[in-house]
């Protein structure tokens, strides 16, 4: 176990090594984008001059060398002050953050519950069934799935069922009676609003979660310890449920380590096109007002989550699969 102990550590080490190479990636490239946070606010006024936007600049810090500006900005992050907005509220970035993250870790979480609740069985069964009806009906499913770009089901189903069948909202989070509403009433309000924007991410990734399950099952199940398990005639729920599913599992774990990403990126474009105050929708409204703060503070974000999804991925491999383990405290 001290092996594993010991292995975690240099892993997070390289984690933090790697977070202050895209931090210095990204400065760069947002710093070089055409643009910048004073042209909104002068170019539309008449009365802003030269000078106005001089003074701006300054102000903002702008002025200075870019390696100066990271410098400072890096060592604010240390003491995880993200600095503050350079919109109009000139309010802490982290507050702005901290408002939209449980809509986005919300929808996102509750979608990938629903995603492992479906996309498990389905694989199980389709790889159970290999080359039968269900298989090849789920096998269309998935193609749909990977075919289907997440904005255009967003669209159809704003059409469907906001327009011709309108018994779902197609913008905003609550409607505008919400704070008259029973709790029970708020409740269900919240339920239909988000009812679609769930839906989109539970499709997206019921595809690929389920095909991959289904691979990874299909490996498990022409191992020769499923055949002894037969050839013994233990009955086929517990050979499938019990010795083959845990095993397979085990990939699945990687898997879910590197969709912890995708709850911000993934967000973009669903929480734009639904109006949802989220935190997808507060990093496209920085990146078009070239919000520098703002914009690395949502990169940062997602840079930890991406390394801290590798992270626990390997270190939830290792604490379920009992060779590793094993091969932890044989080394000590």
């Amino acid at each position: 176990m001290l092996v594993l102990f010991r292995a975690i550590a240099i892993k997070t080490l390289w984690v933090a090594v790697i977070l202050l190479g895209i931090t210095v990636i990204s400065f760069g490239v947002i710093h070089l984008a055409p643009g910048s946070p004073t042209d909104l606010q002068t170019t539309l006024n008449p009365y802003a001059t030269a000078e106005t936007r001089q003074r701006l600049e300054k102000i903002y810090g702008l002025d200075r060398p870019i390696h100066v500006q990271y410098l400072d900005w890096l060592s604010r992050m240390v003491r995880f002050d993200f600095g503050r907005s350079l919109g109009g509220d000139n309010r802490p970035v982290w507050d702005k953050i901290k408002e939209r993250l449980p809509l986005t870790i919300g929808m996102n979480v509750i979608s990938l519950i629903l995603t492992l609740a479906i996309a498990i069985p389905i694989g199980v069964i389709a790889a159970n069934r290999q080359g039968g009806l269900f298989d090849r009906a789920t096998t269309v499913l998935v193609f749909l799935g990977f075919a289907m770009p997440g904005f255009w089901l967003a669209l159809l189903l704003m059409l469907a069922f906001g327009i011709h069948w309108p018994i779902l909202p197609i913008s905003g989070m609550t409607s505008l009676d919400f704070a008259q509403l029973s709790p029970l009433q708020k409740a269900l309000d919240l339920l239909r609003h988000l009812a679609m924007p769930i839906f989109i991410y539970t499709f997206g990734s019921l595809a690929g979660m389920s095909r991959f399950m289904r691979s990874s099952m299909l490996e498990v199940l022409r191992q020769d310890y499923i055949l002894t398990a037969r050839a013994k005639g233990l009955p086929e729920r517990v050979v499938i449920f019990k010795h083959a599913l845990r095993n397979a599992l085990l990939p699945v774990i990687t898997i879910l380590g590197l969709s912890l990403p995708g709850l911000i990126g993934g967000s973009v474009i669903i929480e734009s096109i639904y109006a949802l105050p989220g935190l997808g929708q507060l990093f496209y409204q920085a990146v078009m007002s070239r919000d520098y703060p703002l914009i690395m503070g949502n990169l940062v974000l997602g840079a930890i989550l991406t390394l801290g999804g590798n992270l626990l991925a390997d270190v939830g491999y290792a604490l379920a699969d009992p060779r590793v383990r094993a091969g932890g405290d044989s080394d000590d």
